[in-house]
């Protein structure tokens, strides 16, 4: 029969695969409805906020493989989740303190404060009661927040523009800002129907929680090098190349790229390094290998699937979806789709060293990646003026983590079958 671990993941896996689907359907068409008629400057303006106040809390994400990995080992969850509670609250009033005022004074943008107070408030309790769910493995929920959350975005976008009479871009910012306070509403409901946790108290440190704590920062670090590589690309195709080579890149490839993470990419993160994290525990050796066997056909499965799409109809798909402007979007997505396998493998890889408690490893990969994908691209852009070096660029920084996560695997292999033999 096969074990709980294996059977669970697989149930999660697919169940997040449709419900991210279901999200990206509902937040792309709701993307596309408001550009028909609000104004571009206003979308531009709303746009750019969120992704200021995301960037400066995403680092609270990386904490989260850091709690999964170090809940499996210890069980302590009264110290761990107190730790982060202290460093979320210190992160949101830095925000507070420091980009609210960069927005409007630095950047020039004018939003109301308490809009931006809100944003952030909503959004940092999300990331809260994200990262404990994620914790306590609560595959159920999480992938119910999955699309809940764009669709409660809609819902109370549609509330403050036809309900409350409010103009397009203040309905966005209020609407952001209620979502998220429901969304963590409901993970708080439901998450406390199965776990209950204890109020904030002081923390007593010892040498698994300091190590809890060195993770956690290892891999805060981590999670911006990951936005990093992309933020590269845009830089490098914003130097190098034209404006329609940027709008090929920023309209088509970027939200393909992203879209596919969301699908394939992050669910190994969600739901396998949970997995796994708890069969290193237990010892579970021949379940981790079953799992990996999973993840490698599936990677497969999908890396074929996108390629032979991308050979034999990506013009017909792209200029399907997109103007004909756009079809120079034809060969950087052929490219991408050669080394898409590449991204699942290596997603897997770093899943694999977190959970074995190598999070400095991890992050070493990453910053691997961010020089490869750099110094191959004036590597390449020697030989070729075509932007499709940036794309292949990226996919070699990819393949380079691969190679190195795979190294570290084999050397955490090794460390098992010596002691094991040291056992006999």
């Amino acid at each position: 029969m096969e074990n709980d671990s294996l059977s669970r993941l697989k149930k999660a896996f697919i169940t997040g695969v449709w419900a991210t689907l279901a999200s990206i359907l509902v937040g792309f068409s709701f993307k596309i409805w408001l550009a028909q008629w609000v104004p571009k400057a206003d979308l531009a303006l709303y746009h750019s906020v969120v992704d200021i106040i995301s960037l400066s809390l995403i680092l609270m994400t990386g904490f989260r493989s850091s709690m999964v990995v170090s809940y499996s080992q210890t069980n302590n969850d009264r110290d761990i989740i107190n730790i982060f509670r202290y460093s979320l609250i210190a992160m949101v009033l830095i925000t507070w303190g420091v980009v609210i005022p960069y927005i409007k004074h630095e950047l020039n943008i004018n939003v109301s404060y308490i809009q931006l107070v809100g944003i952030i408030f909503g959004m940092g309790l999300k990331v809260y009661f994200t990262n404990l769910i994620a914790m306590y493995r609560l595959y159920s929920i999480s992938n119910k927040v999955t699309w809940i959350e764009p669709i409660s975005n809609v819902v109370m976008f549609v509330t403050c523009y036809y309900g409350l009479g409010f103009d397009a871009l203040t309905s966005l910012f209020y609407g952001l800002t209620l979502s998220s306070l429901g969304t963590a509403g409901y993970m708080f409901i439901r998450r406390r129907k199965e776990i209950s946790t204890r109020p904030l108290a002081t923390v007593q440190l010892d040498p698994l929680l300091i190590s809890y704590v060195k993770k956690s920062v290892t891999a805060s670090l981590e999670a911006g090098a990951s936005i990093l590589m992309i933020y590269i690309t845009v830089l490098l195709t914003i130097s190098h190349f034209s404006i329609d080579e940027l709008g090929d890149f920023q309209v088509v490839v970027r939200p393909i790229f992203t879209y596919l993470t969301m699908l394939f990419v992050f669910p190994i993160y969600r739901f396998v390094l949970p997995e796994l994290a708890v069969c290193v525990r237990e010892g579970k050796h021949d379940q981790i290998r079953k799992i990996k066997k999973w993840i490698y056909k599936l990677s497969f499965i999908v890396g074929s699937t996108f390629f032979l799409s991308m050979l034999f109809f990506g013009k017909d798909i792209v200029l399907f979806v997109f103007p004909d402007e756009y079809k120079g979007a034809v060969p950087v997505l052929f490219h991408f789709s050669i080394f898409f396998v590449f991204l699942m493998l290596n997603a897997y890889q770093l899943a694999y060293i977190k959970a074995h408690g190598c999070f400095t490893e991890s992050l070493i990969i990453r910053l691997s990646g961010i020089v490869t994908l750099v110094v191959s691209y004036y590597l390449f852009a020697q030989f070729t003026a075509n932007v499709v070096a940036i794309i292949i660029a990226l996919c070699t920084g990819y393949v380079v983590m691969f190679i190195l996560s795979s190294f570290i695997e084999h050397k955490i292999l090794a460390r098992y079958k010596k002691e094991t033999y040291i056992a006999d």
